[in-house]
């Protein structure tokens, strides 16, 4: 076990989305292949915004992807005293003051620099007050080193130069004495002991302002490592017009948990040519040092190929359970749905690769658990004709008297007849598929027929016979 600890701090303001899931999975991995800690920290400081609905969503999207987390779930509202205490200690040490300016005066200073073309930074006015104001609940700002430079050594995009001058003195606690996000993300990092924080390159630019703040707190930084951004295929930020952007989105849309983990991933990691990696693999793999800097390109169709290769390799165990969900929604089957293993598994095995994601897959499984099956109409005129209806009755008579209902046996049974009738043996096996899969497609039909059973099999087969006009 390594000291390395690293934390995914997610905002409970919306859904948990596929560019923060690829933050956390960053994370998630980093921490693992060390032998560090993984921390799940949910950063509601914005309480008009932040919901319990949220956090909660966040949290199941965490747990089906697998992301399973060391220390939390932590809720820093529930920490503030901490942070209230970290800010006395700031203004006792005079790294930060009061700021008594009202909100018009702020907006007009803002417009002024604007006009003059000059930086829109607080202009420190109240930065050497020594008596307070009367009548004003004033907010707390963080003193910014005046000259000088800070270097920011980030393991994905290398050394970052920031002058001091240029840096906000940034409010640490609003005028009712509520600390924010700036304060508080630096107060539990030194507090949880947190040595790297990998997130996306939006946060570049706190990050010289919050290294101020780790210092002035007693602590050094802790490695940064700032991630390109998701873009969608137009170049453009992404967004829903490019697909589902929540990570449960993805799972109602049939995605395995796996196979987007692969796909995130891969949006600026990469271990040589090797596209399809299970998890243990990416464990073993992972390392900052492949991490690339430029932004990563959505791309759907390679998430579908993706989804359909991890659907294939996916064990018949491990399927059954990201599968009956979906079934239960088809209406197939009721949950604690425990079917014989071995039958699934041939059953799986027939359908596995040709499906793209698991509502194709759960739907495929309708011939093979419903008791009957609806005819699609144009299969129906094509292939239930009245001359077809003597072949199901010696098909019936046949299927019932075999010994082994098994596709080999089945397929014997099948070139017999169509050979005492001197016919091709689609003139029988293609009617017969439309009978028990109500369609003209499918799986090889003698190994639809063992699946499905021997008593089902005669079912849909007079059911056919009936049809036949």
């Amino acid at each position: 076990m390594s000291n390395i600890k690293v934390r995914f701090a997610p905002s409970p303001t919306g859904h948990l989305h596929i560019g923060s899931a690829r933050t956390a999975l960053f994370n998630w991995l980093f921490a693992r292949s060390q032998g560090g800690r993984f921390v799940l920290r949910i950063e509601d400081t914005d309480r008009e915004r932040s919901t319990d609905e949220f956090i909660v969503g966040i949290i199941e999207g965490m747990k089906w992807m697998g992301l399973d987390w060391d220390e939390g779930p932590f809720r820093q509202t529930e920490r503030i005293d901490l942070h209230k205490k970290h800010i006395a200690d700031l203004l006792a040490a005079g790294d930060a003051y009061y700021c008594y300016c009202s909100p018009e005066e702020l907006d007009a200073h803002r417009k002024q620099s604007m006009k003059e073309g000059k930086p829109m930074r607080y202009n420190r006015r109240c930065r050497g007050l020594t008596e307070p104001v009367k009548g004003v609940n004033p907010v707390v700002r963080f003193a910014m080193p005046l000259t000088g430079s800070i270097v920011i050594d980030d393991m994905i995009k290398g050394k970052v130069t920031f002058n001091n001058e240029e840096l906000d003195d940034l409010i640490i606690a609003r005028s009712d004495g509520t600390p924010t996000y700036n304060l508080v993300v630096v107060a539990d990092d030194v507090d949880m002991g947190i040595t790297h924080v990998i997130r996306g390159e939006d946060h570049l630019n706190n990050t010289p302002k919050q290294a101020h703040i780790y210092r002035a707190l007693g602590c050094e930084p802790p490695r940064f490592a700032h991630q390109s951004l998701i873009l969608g295929p137009d170049k453009g930020k992404m967004s829903k017009r490019h697909g589902a952007t929540s990570v449960l989105d993805y799972r109602e849309a049939g995605y395995l948990p796996s196979a987007l983990v692969n796909y995130l991933i891969r949006l600026g990691w990469s271990h040589g040519d090797q596209e399809v990696f299970t998890r243990d693999e990416l464990i073993e793999y992972f390392s900052l040092d492949k991490v690339g800097t430029s932004a990563s390109i959505y791309d759907k169709d390679k998430l579908q190929w993706l989804n359909a290769e991890h659907i294939k390799m996916t064990p018949p165990e491990e399927m059954l359970k990201h599968l009956t969900p979906y079934l239960v929604k088809e209406g197939l089957v009721e949950e604690g749905w425990a079917p014989e293993p071995a039958w699934f598994k041939k059953a799986l095995s027939t359908l596995a690769e040709r499906a793209k994601d698991l509502n194709e897959l759960a739907s495929s499984m309708r011939y093979y658990i419903a008791e009957t099956v609806e005819f699609e109409e144009k299969a129906k005129k094509k292939f239930l004709k009245p001359e077809t209806k003597e072949l199901f009755e010696e098909a019936v008579k046949e299927l019932a008297s075999i010994e082994e209902f098994t596709a080999d046996r089945i397929e014997e049974s099948f070139k017999a007849i169509c050979d005492q009738r001197e016919i091709g043996l689609g003139k029988l096996a293609q009617p017969v598929r439309v009978a028990l899969t109500g369609g003209t497609a499918s799986p090889g039909i003698f190994d639809v027929l063992e699946i499905v059973g021997r008593e089902r099999t005669l079912l849909r087969l007079n059911k056919a016979s009936e049809a036949c006009e």
